[in-house]
């Protein structure tokens, strides 16, 4: 006896098909898919390149948010992305499948349940003292299509919250190799706390970042997205790290920094 048909209830739209509205050459999507950190049936995260923006941006060129294209499936939509990172910066970054599994990260972001833990080199030598909280307000101000971040009173009708944990690793007269991790989830906030304590990234000319360190040039913002815990939409936690990128692995060699451990190719915890 064969089976009954499905039968769309009454007044339920059959899905629309998804186009993809860019074109993506063979080399862009094998690119894209060899950042894979992780993937299962709810999310794919990835290790995203220095001097790729996330979305948006006046630069013509595919964003990384256009090249989740590289993921969908023949009338599906792509992935979406969860959070984002400067152009500059490199690391974990994550998107979800489905919409459900967006909206269950995005309150989880929300509800502060992620965990990130960012490397950075600053200069010059190690923060006074070498490890703390930097609990100071930001508010955000434009000069000419730029967009700043300013440490402001608490009291500044503008001001937002934002609170940054910071830790050395490794430290010399010229520069030194930090852990940050942000309470709060602010633009440049990690950027413009350390500035604000007189220890600025490396390569970061907007907020007064040394563009030589050690007679060598700082070849981009020295910011890498290390390690990134969560809540996962079927259930548990997750963490997943970043190996730091051979940039920033160069810079640490060339300032006589030591590298930290750097994760396994299969980096990935269920905590």
């Amino acid at each position: 006896m064969s089976s009954p048909k499905f039968r769309r209830p009454p007044g339920v739209a059959k899905p629309k098909a998804v186009e993809c509205p860019i074109t993506l050459t063979p080399d862009e999507i094998a690119t894209a898919q060899s950042w894979v950190l992780y993937e299962d049936e709810a999310i794919i995260v990835l290790d995203k390149p220095a001097g790729l923006s996330s979305q948006g941006g006046r630069i013509k060129a595919h964003t990384l948010d256009d090249l989740l294209w590289a993921f969908a499936k023949p009338g599906k939509a792509r992935p979406r992305l969860i959070h984002r990172l400067d152009r500059d910066t490199s690391g974990v970054i994550l998107t979800a499948k489905t919409k459900p599994g967006a909206a269950f990260l995005g309150e989880a972001m929300m509800a502060k349940r992620f965990r990130k833990s960012y490397l950075a080199i600053v200069a010059p030598g190690a923060p006074e003292p070498k490890g703390g909280m930097i609990d100071s307000p930001l508010r955000r101000e434009s000069i000419g299509r730029e967009a700043y971040m300013r440490v402001c009173a608490p009291d500044h009708p503008e001001a937002e919250t934002a609170r940054s944990r910071y830790r050395t690793l490794a430290a010399n007269a010229t520069a030194a190799l930090v852990e940050l991790s942000p309470d709060t989830g602010r633009m440049h906030q990690l950027r413009v706390h350390m500035a604000s304590i007189g220890r600025p990234l490396a390569g970061d000319s907007r907020y007064g970042g040394a563009l030589m360190l050690g007679g060598v040039a700082v070849p981009r913002l020295m910011l890498h997205a290390a390690k990134l815990t969560f809540p996962h939409p079927l259930g548990g936690e997750r963490k997943v790290m970043a190996p730091l990128p051979s940039d920033f692995v160069a810079m640490l060699k060339a300032l006589d920094l030591p590298i930290p451990e750097q994760p396994a190719s299969d980096a990935v915890d269920q905590v």
